[in-house]
């Protein structure tokens, strides 16, 4: 009887540190929580010119008949680094406009960043104090949205920097259900 008083915390330790161990490889991760935005209108928040180089966007912009990619990033995302080269051919794809929301930087450290990687947004909005990443449900960098031409969120990719394979088994194709629904 005394060993049992023992051995049971040992094995009620084992069974959770397996638990949390087979979690860390097969549940969690972004997936788990879809967003409750796809199928919903944009917020109704307009976001600032990043600087005098660009435009900003609103939500009329997002409506206006045609098929918008949306990538939050930050000059501190190394994730944003990494799908840089991929937004850069996204960019020259036609039948949808590319939109940067910088999410959580400074303005100059953002427009070297853009200097430097490449600028392939038409227009980039700036959230200065944080309301629209929350109003938009940003919690990390990057996230990309495919808004169709009514306004409407068809698709967030929330998963790590876009590669050149998540754009074609992922992107592409909810960027083509988005011009359907147009």
């Amino acid at each position: 009887m005394k060993r049992l008083v023992y051995i049971l915390p040992v094995l009620g330790f084992l069974v959770i540190a397996g638990f949390l161990f087979h979690s860390l490889f097969n549940g969690g991760g972004s997936t788990a929580l879809p967003s409750p935005l796809v199928g919903k209108p944009v917020p109704q928040v307009t976001l600032a010119a990043l600087d005098a180089q660009t435009q900003g966007f609103s939500p009329a912009d997002l409506a206006a008949g045609k098929v918008t990619v949306v990538n939050v990033f930050s000059s501190t995302c190394i994730p944003c680094r990494e799908e840089a080269p991929v937004l850069n051919q996204l960019a020259k794809m036609p039948g949808m406009t590319l939109y940067g929301f910088v999410w959580r930087d400074k303005p100059d450290a953002a427009r070297r960043f853009l200097d430097e990687l490449g600028n392939p947004f038409s227009r980039i909005g700036y959230d200065d104090d944080g309301h629209a990443g929350i109003e938009w449900g940003v919690y990390g960098w990057p996230e990309t949205y495919v808004i169709d031409g009514k306004g409407i969120i068809r698709f967030k990719y929330d998963e790590g920097p876009l590669t050149p394979d998540v754009v074609k088994n992922q992107l592409l194709p909810a960027i083509a259900r988005a011009r359907q629904a147009s």
